[in-house]
């Protein structure tokens, strides 16, 4: 075969159906042979970085590995956005580019580029291909490395020579075996077995012990599917469930143990609660700064487990006294086993306290404020949809006041936090969910550095629903402008453009809502419309997120609005 046709084979046997892309010279021979399997449903994307966030938007929402093509040099180094916020979430995605031949490689012909370099800290695995007959091994190693222990992304780079080259092709259906590649190789299985059964006694001895326990849960138990895991161990031991941003569909808001989220703009109940604890169990989440603020000061009064399948993320930024390597929905189902029913009243009578002095409440205005928007979504949609969101003040707003009540119903980009994420990831997410309900919440700063892919809802047919929370700033950074600049506002002010009739430009209905009582009927609009359909939300300016912990500051201590301070008791 054709390398080409290799890849493409590759790509069946791995269970691929979508790829998102745009073609250019060193990978036309890929894309000319793609009429030959019309199993595989190219997506044609406007930007490549478009082209990695939807990869990456499918990857979430199907729990399959998403794969993306772009074209040697600036086709390439346009998948680096997408290819780095993949990988700060833990999200599995093939990336394959063409590359100029290879006897033109190191000499600066024409869109040539060192990606592999380029992509050497935001990858876990990445390989130049310079042998048609290296091509079927590599596709192999790519997607399990991909996919296994810890998900990441992945990226092959392949000259256009490769691609015409042929090759004998045999695809192996065993795992491949990579010695040194993730803890899971280095160690027997039984071993491994035994460490985590070990440490995770340890755990259980702590659990039973403590008097004010929280979970933290984050990502790991959406990439795991340890819903009813993680349900199993908050009711039995009468634990409140905390969430990182990520974790935030992994155990059901409706529940009386769930608190939401915690950290910079978390729940000011949830923050109380961990800096109040006696134990800290953290399940799948790597206690970043924006979950523990000040660390020297987080959760002090705790001693802490932590359960994650990376054993690099242990320790790395908050001291642990039992550390737990392994999957987390092995770890839970074994911690399940050992437990016994527990209750914590005084602690839950306590939280609650804490609820009702400091509720998550939107306050009464006659402005289109966004949290009344967003709320307005949850109610109108019953909470059965796949919220995805840009990276804003919205993204903060999304996470406190639409309440998810099903698994993997958050679809955000946390870790590298790139504006620009939400719309070509809702195309991925869609393409993974059809028949689904799926609505994109985007601020009118992040809409616009990727809002060409609007044409992509058209081409596809696909039926996203787009709230945009236009307040006319790059409103994030004019909050801290405003609280810790002076009300200096430097290049945030935007001068936006008209978003309904840029959606109209693209076939696309739209509305624009400049009064709260437009808001709802605007959204039921919206959901009884078949195809995709854009609300331009007109909302008061300078709106803050609240509550907020002041950088480097400690989660003990919340700016709350009115913008005062409170200290935990």
């Amino acid at each position: 075969m054709k390398g080409s046709q290799i890849v493409c084979e590759s790509l069946i046997k791995e269970g691929v159906e979508v790829i998102f892309g745009i073609p250019g010279g060193p990978i036309l021979p890929l894309y000319d042979t793609l009429p030959q399997y019309p199993q595989l449903r190219h997506i044609l994307m406007r930007h490549e970085q478009g082209a990695a966030h939807a990869a990456d938007g499918y990857a979430r929402a199907s729990g399959k590995v998403g794969v993306c093509f772009a074209t040697s040099g600036p086709g390439a180094t346009n998948l680096v956005t997408g290819i780095a916020s993949a990988y700060m979430d833990s999200v599995p995605i093939v990336a394959i580019t063409g590359q100029v031949a290879s006897h033109l490689i190191g000499r600066d012909a024409f869109q040539e580029a060192d990606i592999t370099g380029i992509v050497l800290p935001i990858t876990k695995y990445r390989d130049l291909v310079l042998d048609t007959k290296e091509l079927a091994g590599v596709m192999k190693k790519a997607f399990y490395i991909a996919r296994s222990g810890r998900p990441r992304p992945v990226l092959i780079d392949i000259p256009r020579d490769v691609f015409l080259g042929e090759a004998d092709y045999e695809y192996s259906d065993q795992e491949p075996i990579i010695p040194g590649h993730d803890w899971p190789q280095a160690m027997k299985r039984r071993d491994r077995i035994y460490q985590m059964e070990k440490q995770a006694e340890k755990a259980v001895t702590l659990i039973k012990q403590a008097r004010a326990p929280v979970i933290l849960a984050g990502r790991g138990i959406v990439i795991s599917g340890a819903y009813d895991e993680l349900k199993e161990l908050a009711e039995k031991t009468q634990t409140p469930v905390i969430s990182t941003l990520l974790g935030l569909a992994a155990f059901p808001q409706n529940h009386f143990l769930s608190l939401g989220m915690l950290g910079m703009h978390g729940n000011f109940c949830a923050n109380l609660a961990v800096s109040n604890a006696d134990l800290v169990i953290a399940i799948g989440m790597r206690f970043d700064d924006r979950v523990t603020g000040e660390v020297s000061e987080f959760a002090t009064k705790a001693k802490v487990i932590h359960v994650d399948i990376s054993p690099a993320e242990i320790g790395k930024n908050v001291p642990v006294d039992v550390p737990i390597v392994g999957d987390v929905k092995t770890v839970l189902r074994f911690l399940n086993s050992r437990l016994e029913n527990q209750t914590h009243t005084d602690w839950i009578t306590q939280i609650e306290e804490w609820r009702r002095e400091h509720p998550s409440l939107i306050r009464e205005s006659e402005q289109v404020l966004p949290q009344y928007c967003i709320k307005s979504i949850y109610e109108i949609t019953e909470g059965r949809a796949t919220i995805v969101t840009g990276v804003g003040q919205h993204q903060m707003w999304t996470a406190q006041h639409f309440t998810f009540l099903e698994p993997n119903t958050l679809i955000s980009a946390g870790g590298l936090g790139p504006m620009g994420f939400g719309l070509p990831a809702s195309i991925g997410v869609q393409i993974a969910r059809p028949g689904k309900t799926v609505w994109l919440i985007d601020g009118d700063g992040s809409f616009q550095m990727t809002m060409h892919e609007l044409a992509v809802l058209v081409q596809e047919g696909l039926p996203v629903k787009i709230a945009i929370i236009n307040n006319g700033y790059l409103g994030m950074v004019r909050q801290w402008q405003e609280l810790f600049y002076g009300r200096r506002y430097v290049a945030t002010p935007l001068s936006g453009p008209d978003f309904v009739k840029i959606a109209e430009a693209y076939h696309i209905p739209a509305i624009r809502v400049t009064q709260k009582e437009m808001v709802r009927s605007a959204i039921q609009k919206a959901m009884d419309y078949e195809g995709p359909f854009l609300i331009d939300f007109m909302v008061e300016p300078e709106e803050n997120v609240y509550p907020m912990v002041s950088p480097g500051g400690s989660l003990s201590q919340m700016l709350e609005e009115p913008r005062k301070e409170v200290f935990v008791r």
